[in-house]
């Protein structure tokens, strides 16, 4: 299903594939022999998603772009089934295996290994080469890699790097509490925008190879 989304629309490279259960929505390029596979959504709301050359987004993978941040996916990337990657950058050759979760402003060097439900928190640098363990979280910059277990250290980075303020633009306040509502209005304006998305024909979105 390829979407028009604030005059935006997918551009998919003529020798990519998009399966017909996947969503591919807005300001979107996927480039040569690039697969979608089936169930995964491709969202590109606020910013671009530029996907390289052969790369893989595997069954019911979420792929979002968000104001002020863009994904861009280097080539022969592999984005596994019910992996979420939102607002990072990713560079060649990474891996990123099931249920992995990537935060906004995250970068990924060439390389890089994420296993299976493995976290890389938001404004994390991942050198190249950098193997995050089953199941760990790699959190700042330059990147810690701790098991789920040791909170408290987790906590003491991720607190600098502030995530509300990263994924809805919304600062903790001095006690550590967020507001909810100021959240839940932004996520709600970002969606009323698709109320005049567009579906597209195929033949809307293809364009040579590069």
């Amino acid at each position: 299903m390829l979407i028009e989304h604030e005059g935006k629309r997918p551009h998919v490279d003529i020798t990519a594939r998009v399966a017909p259960t996947a969503v591919v929505c807005g300001d979107v390029t996927i480039g040569p022999r690039s697969h979608v596979a089936f169930g995964p959504v491709v969202a590109a709301e606020g910013a671009a998603i530029r996907i390289g050359a052969e790369c893989m987004i595997r069954e019911n993978a979420v792929v979002k772009s968000s104001p002020g941040h863009p994904v861009n996916v280097g080539d022969a990337v592999l984005v596994g089934p019910h992996a979420s990657i939102v607002g990072c950058a990713i560079g060649d050759e990474v891996f990123l295996a099931t249920g992995v979760t990537v935060f906004q402003g995250a970068r990924l060097g060439r390389g890089v290994e994420v296993r299976i439900n493995g976290v890389v928190h938001v404004n994390t640098l991942l050198e190249p080469g950098t193997i995050v363990p089953i199941g760990w979280i790699a959190v700042g910059n330059p990147a810690r890699c701790l098991p789920p277990q040791e909170h408290d250290q987790i906590w003491s980075i991720q607190k600098l790097l502030n995530f509300s303020k990263a994924a809805y633009g919304v600062d903790r306040a001095a006690d550590g509490s967020v507001d909810m509502r100021a959240i839940m209005r932004t996520v709600v304006q970002r969606y009323e925008a698709h109320r005049s998305d567009r579906m597209l024909g195929p033949e809307e979105t293809r364009r040579p190879e590069r």
